[in-house]
């Protein structure tokens, strides 16, 4: 009966941004503004640590990482919200809303294990500076890209494969892209369990990765206190304050989308919390990154006065 009922929906519609057509103008342009801010930050950072030596550490080896999964994560969501902003259809079909879904889940979920992989590379910076590259070695560093693909794809899968095994009898997203709480409330059948499913696993995710950061910045912190100097005390806590704010800015907004209860959610306020996550955040990371950090700053001096 599920199979028969899936064929009632051929295709979602996208309800976006209410608004005038002068507001759907006015977002088309800010959007727009912050996605090319996001590009141009995400693939500048990207291409400067491949390119400069003197960036080929660790840490920016999970930096460039990061600015990767924030320039693909980005991308699977901005350009179609672009693209309905002009057009009058604001349709999507189920094949590319369910690849939207993969993509997303799978991009959001692995950059959470990527801040905690960069917590972890923080700690032995900070408690080991000595013996940090031999501990942080290629080999180590890829290592540490293995949780956040595995988290990524079991995100991906479970919730793509759950969400449009459901039978659909409504066609209104009331979203600008394909969310899975979105998508799963068009549906006619039980979703009783898709909702338990996204909520253990995104308190899982979130959880686990949030313990791990935890339990890294409390050495990072016992570690920073035994430094004699208050200069090295300084420079310590500088080290680790950018990555600490993009992981807070993270996951609080990922915590009020999908780990609380659906009874006080407001889709209005769903959505401007989705557009911090999706399309601000990924803006942020690069200009966090690069603003404190000076070494950033003088390899973007060098690459200037090479030119």
């Amino acid at each position: 009966m599920a199979k028969a009922n899936h064929t009632l929906v051929y295709e979602f519609i996208l309800v976006g941004f209410a608004g005038s057509p002068e507001l759907q103008i006015l977002l088309f342009i800010f959007f727009l503004t912050v996605y090319f801010i996001t590009l141009l930050g995400n693939l500048g950072m990207f291409l400067l640590i491949q390119i400069d030596s003197q960036l080929h550490t660790p840490m920016y080896f999970f930096l460039s990482n990061l600015s990767l999964l924030d320039l693909c994560y980005s991308s699977v969501v901005t350009p179609k919200m672009l693209i309905n902003f002009v057009i009058e259809s604001k349709t999507i079909s189920l094949r590319d809303c369910a690849a939207q879904m993969w993509f997303f889940a799978f991009f959001v979920a692995a950059e959470c294990y990527l801040l905690t992989s960069m917590a972890y590379d923080r700690y032995v910076a900070i408690s080991n500076p000595l013996l940090y590259m031999v501990i942080m070695s290629r080999k180590t560093c890829l290592l540490l890209l293995v949780p956040p693909c595995f988290a990524g794809l079991l995100n991906a899968m479970t919730h793509t494969v759950m969400t449009f095994q459901l039978a659909f009898c409504k066609s209104k997203i009331n979203h600008f892209f394909c969310d899975i709480p979105a998508v799963i409330s068009l549906s006619c059948s039980e979703t009783q369990i898709n909702k338990m499913v996204l909520f253990i696993m995104s308190f899982t995710f979130g959880g686990l990765s949030g313990i791990f950061i935890i339990i890294s910045y409390m050495y990072i912190v016992c570690a920073i206190l035994r430094i004699q100097s208050v200069e090295g005390q300084r420079k310590a806590f500088s080290t680790c304050s950018t990555h600490l704010t993009a992981v807070s800015i993270l996951f609080v907004t990922l915590f009020f989308i999908y780990v609380r209860p659906s009874r006080t959610f407001v889709a209005d306020r769903g959505k401007m919390f989705s557009v911090f996550y999706t399309v601000v955040i990924p803006m942020l990371n690069p200009l966090i990154y690069s603003i404190r950090n000076k070494e950033v700053q003088t390899a973007v001096g060098r690459m200037i006065r090479r030119k």
